[in-house]
C-alpha cells in the first residue's frame, strides 16, 4: 500500500474551463424531508473536496446529486453541468459485493462498463495491484475484511478509469489499520492526479487528505474554503460550532 502523501492545499476558486461537474441551485426533497437547500457546488480537476457536518447535514445527497444519481423526481429546481467529457465513479458506504469471487466482481465491472475484451485482462490486474488485493483474487468477496471489501468496492470503480471518484464515507466502521489502508490509496489517487470528492465524520482525515473542505447543515452548504483556511480561520458561527464540537454527529 503506497504511503500517505502530503497533499497541498489549493483554492478551490478556479477558472471555469477546470470545472468538472457543477449544480445550480440544486433543492432535492425526499417526501416532507429538504436534504439539499438551493446547493450550488462546483468541482475543478485535481481538486480533493471533504463534505463534514453532522448525520442528516446532506453530505450522501450532495454526492449522488453531483454524480447524477437524483435526476428526477425529488430534484427541483436544479442544473447539473458536466462541463467536459468526464468518466465518474462513485464508491459507497456500505458497498455491495456480488457473491462471487473478487476476480469476478471486477469482471462483472468490466462487461458493465463494456470495456473492449483485450483490455479487460490488464485492467483487471493493475486494479488488484493498485489496492493491495493482487493475491485475492480467487477469494471470495464476502469473506474479506471490512478494510479489504473498502478497497475491493475501489478497485471496481478504478478499473473503469474514472477522471472523478465520489466516496462516501469511506473509512466508516473501519479499524484503525484498515482505515490507514484506505486513506493510502486515496493518498495514491490524488497524488496521481485523480479528482476525489468524499464525505467524512473525520476532521482529521479531512486535514489529511482534502484540498478544500465543505461544511454542511441543514441540507445547505454554510461554508467552503481552502483546508488550511477552514481549520485555521474564523468560520461562521455554525461552522465553528461544528469544529469545536457543539455539534452531534
Amino acid at each position: 500500500m503506497a504511503p500517505m502523501t502530503t497533499i497541498p492545499t489549493a483554492s478551490p476558486t478556479v477558472p471555469a474551463t477546470q470545472a468538472l461537474v457543477t449544480l445550480h441551485q440544486a433543492t432535492v426533497r425526499f417526501a416532507d424531508v429538504v436534504a439539499l437547500r438551493q446547493v450550488t457546488f462546483s468541482v475543478s480537476r485535481g481538486e480533493q473536496i471533504a463534505l463534514v457536518g453532522t448525520n442528516g447535514s446532506g453530505k450522501t445527497t450532495l454526492l449522488r446529486a453531483l454524480h447524477g444519481l437524483l435526476d428526477g423526481p425529488g430534484l427541483d429546481a436544479s442544473t447539473r453541468v458536466c462541463h467536459a467529457p468526464t468518466r465518474q465513479a462513485m464508491v459507497f458506504q456500505r458497498p455491495f459485493m456480488l457473491n462471487l469471487s473478487v476476480r469476478r466482481n471486477l469482471q462483472c465491472a468490466l462487461w458493465l462498463a463494456r470495456v473492449p475484451q483485450p483490455e479487460r485482462a490488464a485492467r483487471l490486474h493493475d486494479a488488484l495491484a493498485r489496492v493491495g488485493l493482487a493475491d485475492l483474487g480467487a477469494r471470495a468477496a464476502h469473506t474479506l475484511s471490512g478494510g479489504q471489501q473498502q478497497r475491493l468496492a475501489m478497485a471496481r470503480a478504478l478499473i473503469t478509469q474514472p477522471d472523478l471518484m465520489f466516496l462516501d464515507e469511506p473509512t466508516a466502521s473501519l479499524d484503525p489499520n484498515a482505515k490507514r489502508e484506505v486513506e493510502g490509496l486515496m493518498a495514491s489517487l490524488a497524488a496521481g492526479g485523480m479528482t476525489l470528492v468524499f464525505s467524512t465524520h473525520n476532521l482529521g482525515q479531512a486535514k489529511r487528505l482534502a484540498t478544500r473542505v465543505a461544511y454542511l447543515e441543514a441540507g445547505e452548504v454554510v461554508c467552503d474554503a481552502p483546508t488550511q483556511e477552514f481549520f485555521h480561520r474564523p468560520q461562521p458561527p455554525r461552522a465553528q460550532a461544528f469544529l469545536r464540537g457543539e455539534l452531534g454527529g
